[in-house]
């Protein structure tokens, strides 16, 4: 089973003020609750726990946009780093999806799929995925007979939507609640925030589609 750092359901998170926030920010988030140096360490974690899992491996590492593309891109920094300055390494190529499920701050129950290069080409390989709705994907993917499938997920929330579905890689167990920042958005807002911060009821008016 993944192991994971848990944030609690009762965390009470940071003050605002004692972090870098964008000033037209200030006003839609009620905590920092992962501030990003802890992010920055945790990706560093599972870069590490991938080296040692899957070195002799050939890897294409997909990454599952939007949401997904900041953890992405450090989890493959740290993996470059690792690859460079120790013994394991691991042959790393790297190709994009994007998925589409949410609408406001609900799910819709459904996954749309835009855009992406056609997938017949990971046949063969192995992949390690990037991003929070995999299901869909998951099966998508074995219709292209990879030789093994495995997802990497930055955050897993405690929910009583879930449908049981864990990643092989997780950094953190986190509350039932609208998180926002580290490129998670809601309505494409908030992409540029460093931490990842709960979302106020003000601000999911403010920017509702």
């Amino acid at each position: 089973m993944a192991s994971y750092l848990q944030i609690a359901d009762d965390e009470k998170g940071h003050d605002l003020n004692l972090f870098c926030i964008p000033r037209h920010y200030e006003n839609d988030l009620d905590k920092v609750i992962i501030p990003h140096g802890l992010i920055m360490d945790r990706t560093e974690r599972l870069a590490r726990d991938i080296i040692q899992d899957m070195g002799g491996h050939h890897i294409v590492a997909l990454c599952v946009l939007k949401g997904g593309y900041k953890f992405f891109a450090d989890l493959l920094d740290y993996i470059k780093a690792l690859n460079q300055n120790s013994d394991k390494s691991v042959p790393l190529t790297v190709d994009f999806i994007r998925v589409k499920s949410y609408c406001n701050e609900k799910s819709t129950n459904s996954v749309k799929v835009i855009g992406g290069d056609e997938l017949s080409h990971l046949a063969g390989k192995d992949i390690v995925e990037t991003g929070r709705t995999m299901q869909t994907l998951l099966s998508l993917l074995s219709e292209c007979n990879p030789k093994m499938v495995k997802v990497v997920s930055l955050l897993v929330k405690r929910t009583p939507r879930s449908s049981g579905y864990r990643p092989d890689y997780i950094g953190f167990e986190v509350p039932d609640g609208f998180l926002v920042g580290y490129a998670l958005d809601y309505n494409e807002y908030f992409r540029d925030l460093s931490h990842i911060c709960i979302l106020n009821d003000h601000a999911k008016e403010k920017y509702r589609v």
